[in-house]
């Protein structure tokens, strides 16, 4: 049994279309609120923290809502190109409310726009366990991490190219081109993934019945070790996010970087983090999961650290953010398979959403208590606050016994990008 890569690459369109999206929004939206709007940091915090709360629960409402249509187009199908029609045509309201300074109808298109996205993306991401053999499904999911990782640096790239210098650029080309992007992805998926007629091939191929051992409660030890490692994800979610949330703004003022000068730390640490999925995956097959993930914390700290002390933009900083991907993808190869080995196979997903609960609850948070620090402290806080969240995590970390069985050598190159969507 082989996995069928073109199909699994044109299924991965509906994730590149969403990453292309995320990435403008983490990375222009914060600009926009604070120089043509004029929010202070605690309230652009707050704003950009909105995305994650609607997540927990819109994401599992819209998924567990997919699973239950039946229909000539399939389950997921309606959802995707619906969300993605919804989400071009009110996110093109947005450059033009910024133009015209027009803040009531900016956060009106903005929620949206958040809604219209939620509505698809769940369905998307489940795509690809729909019409993929269950043993295949880690090289899948390789697949579509990759295509997603396409989708954040042709964003980059466009903002690069785009947006202009000063504090109010127009930003209509940027989101025309990540518009066309989106539909140009899921027309390229709709006209060649016939969801029903796949589905059913799968099916038939994943006729036997999977073994469950039956779920118990569990150890106090695995218990505690759960625990921790949920709060370690928090904390370095909590780190990251901070600094990729406000970067755009920070790069601004603290180094002075005009236009869409900012982008390239972002994408030099994206690339960075593709290029070392393979020689991560073949380290912690060495070494362990739990070895790597502190590795991976403790670079990340010692990158914050560093930015720390620049007070203006300097060739060295692309060197840190370089670092910043590599770390940053060690943490998540291993993170979730660690979760996830502490489960019995009948509580897989159960466990999935307490680390997506975890992950997104700090997600939410964070923009806001970062911002609250940038507003009224100094907006040279943004690494130390970093820095001390991400020191939190090694210490959490170092406190988890189980998950950590070593991955079998794996046999093909692909089967090291598997990490969670």
């Amino acid at each position: 049994m082989k996995l069928n890569y073109k199909r699994t690459v044109l299924i991965g369109f509906a994730f590149l279309s969403i990453s292309a999206f995320w990435q403008m929004y983490d990375t222009v939206i914060p600009l926009i609120l604070k120089n043509s709007f004029h929010l202070k940091e605690t309230a652009t915090g707050l704003i950009m923290g909105i995305d994650n709360v609607l997540a927990l629960f819109l994401l599992p409402l819209f998924g567990g809502l997919s699973d239950k249509v039946t229909g000539r187009f399939g389950k997921r199908t309606p959802f995707i190109v619906c969300g993605t029609i919804l989400s071009v045509i009110v996110m093109l309201v947005l450059p033009w409310a910024d133009n015209a300074r027009n803040f009531p109808i900016f956060i009106m298109a903005l929620g949206a726009v958040l809604v219209s996205m939620a509505l698809y993306r769940s369905p998307a991401v489940a795509l690809m366990p729909d019409l993929t053999p269950k043993p295949l499904r880690s090289k899948g999911n390789a697949v579509i991490n990759l295509l997603g990782a396409v989708g954040a640096v042709y964003t980059l790239i466009m903002i690069k190219i785009l947006v202009g210098s000063g504090d109010t650029p127009n930003y209509y080309p940027l989101f025309i081109s990540i518009a066309f992007l989106m539909v140009a992805a899921i027309t390229v998926l709709v006209l060649t993934i016939r969801e029903n007629k796949l589905r059913a091939s799968i099916e038939e191929l994943d006729m036997s019945p999977e073994q469950h051992r039956q779920p118990g409660k569990l150890s106090p030890a695995l218990r505690r070790s759960l625990i921790w490692i949920l709060i370690s994800v928090s904390l370095w979610f909590m780190a990251y996010n901070a600094v990729i949330s406000a970067f755009s703004r920070y790069a601004t003022i603290v180094w002075r970087l005009e236009g869409g000068g900012y982008a390239d730390c972002l994408m030099i640490a994206t690339i960075s983090a593709i290029i070392s999925y393979l020689p991560i995956g073949i380290i912690s097959s060495h070494i362990g999961r739990k070895k790597t993930i502190i590795g991976g914390i403790s670079l990340m700290a010692a990158c914050y650290l560093f930015a720390a002390f620049f007070t203006s933009y300097h060739i060295l900083i692309n060197i840190g953010f370089a670092l910043i991907g590599i770390a940053w993808a060690a943490i998540n190869v291993n993170s979730f398979p660690m979760v996830v080995e502490m489960a019995s196979s009948a509580k897989v997903g159960k466990f999935t959403g307490y680390y997506y609960a975890f992950s997104m609850s700090a997600q939410a948070i964070t923009p806001l208590l970062s911002g609250f620090f940038l507003e009224y402290v100094s907006y040279r806080t943004l690494f130390p606050y970093a820095f001390g969240f991400s020191l939190l995590a090694l210490l959490t970390m170092s406190r988890v016994r189980h998950g950590d069985s070593k991955p079998a050598q794996k046999k093909e190159l692909l089967e090291h990008f598997d990490i969670d969507d």
